[in-house]
């Protein structure tokens, strides 16, 4: 039997898009590792719909979709264009997990949460004749024996850089309201086996990858011994971390020995209300420029995450936390309109207060205004996305933070001038607090 897997595509927003030369950014892991849990005597094929359009004559027998809430709408379209052809369709992912019965208006059966535990049973069924609706774990999967996801199914030229990317880890030990990681992976932090990590790590073809974990310093103890680990290997790799990496010195020392050259760390706010609203008070603002010199003077390049829109916020927020960008010296940033996806906490309190202004799943890549603020318009919101983004990444702007060390210039370089052109197609728009 065959199976085709589809990613969606979004065409809106500035995140996740493949270039005009139809390149696209990292590789996820989704498809790939249930392409790996997919028995022999299933044929697999993975089509990335970023790079090419769907054929939907394809002979497959069963087609999985998953995407994110922005590309939902697109996999809507996908899952609906096979059905007319007669195909089995299958959804699942974080969205799916969160709206069920709204994915199964369009096909055949969903996976609610992760797949790896109930992915069997459902390829049975299909070759049974007796396919579920449903289909969810009553557990969270262990990380033992993790299978080694298919990137021999990848178009590896569509990948600009981060082609090799790998999971060590699932959750977060934090749960905030903004964010849809512990209502998909649960809130039980788990982890691989490190020699299970580092042996995939010996295959990958590559000197860099990337860790999609959501927190790789989530358990810290394990964290050290994974870093520990990957000394020998002499590679250089990259993560999402929180801030409080900066409270202990020895794993910075080890995240920079081992190669971690940046972190993605989730700031999201300047006001420690806000973060507290979030669910985020752990954070400390008023700690962020110390963190930030620690984490700087171990060797490890920040990408800082910023959340506009939140109900502490007004149209000072921007020049604010530009200020602040430029004043720590912050290698580069990412800036996000608060987005209340499906599954969290956010989504159910905006939506029972009436404060959800569209519900069109392809507004929701966190650079359009979905929601009525209250410290400010919308279009206050809208157009001070746009000023800080493009206020960041002047060049003038950009040469100052780059230069802040030779060390690890080169890197500072290429994100920058990446983000510069997601910046410079931004409408230039004026700062709401002037």
């Amino acid at each position: 039997m065959k199976l085709l897997l589809v990613l969606p595509r979004n065409d809106r927003g500035y995140w996740g898009k493949v270039s005009k030369s139809g390149k696209a950014g990292f590789v996820r892991l989704s498809l790939p590792t249930v392409a790996a849990l997919t028995p022999d005597h299933w044929e697999v094929e993975i089509h990335d719909s970023r790079a090419h359009p769907v054929d939907y004559g394809s002979d497959a027998d069963l087609i999985g979709i998953t995407g994110f809430t922005a590309e939902i709408p697109s996999a809507y379209e996908i899952a609906d264009g096979f059905r007319k052809r007669g195909k089995t369709v299958v959804m699942g992912g974080v969205h799916v997990s969160a709206l069920p019965d709204e994915a199964l208006e369009h096909c055949d059966s969903v996976v609610i949460g992760e797949a790896e535990a109930v992915w069997a049973q459902l390829l049975k069924d299909v070759e049974e004749g007796c396919l579920k609706e449903k289909y969810q774990a009553k557990s969270l999967c262990s990380m033992d024996n993790w299978p080694m996801p298919r990137r021999d199914l990848l178009d590896r030229k569509m990948y600009v850089s981060g082609f090799n990317t790998i999971q060590a880890t699932r959750g977060c030990p934090f749960d905030c309201d903004y964010c849809a990681v512990t209502s998909f992976f649960g809130n039980e932090f788990r982890v691989r086996p490190v020699e299970d990590v580092i042996e995939e790590i010996k295959t990958l073809d590559t000197k860099d990858f990337f860790f999609m974990d959501d927190n790789i310093i989530g358990r810290p103890k394990y964290a050290k011994k994974l870093f520990k680990a990957l000394i020998p290997l002499k590679r250089t790799w990259g993560s999402q971390a929180s801030i409080n990496i900066a409270k202990d010195p020895e794993l910075m020392e080890l995240y920079a020995k081992s190669g971690g050259r940046y972190a993605f760390i989730g700031l999201e706010s300047l006001s420690q209300k806000n973060l507290e609203k979030m669910s985020k008070g752990w954070n400390s603002a008023k700690e962020y420029k110390d963190a930030i010199k620690k984490i700087h003077k171990a060797g490890i390049n920040i990408v800082g995450s910023f959340v506009f829109g939140l109900d502490e916020d007004d149209p000072s927020v921007f020049q604010t936390t530009f200020d602040f960008i430029m004043e720590t010296n912050m290698d580069s940033a990412q800036f996000h309109i608060l987005t209340p996806l499906p599954g969290t906490v956010t989504y159910r309190e905006f939506k029972e207060g009436g404060r959800i202004t569209d519900f069109d799943w392809s507004k929701y890549h966190t650079a359009e205004v979905v929601i009525t603020p209250k410290g400010m318009t919308a279009q206050e919101l809208q157009d001070g996305y746009f000023w800080i983004f493009r206020e960041t990444y002047k060049m003038s702007n950009i040469l100052k933070r780059t230069f802040r060390s030779l060390s690890g210039i080169g890197y500072r370089f290429a994100v920058n001038f990446s983000y510069r052109k997601k910046a410079l197609r931004m409408p230039d728009s004026p700062n709401p607090f002037k």
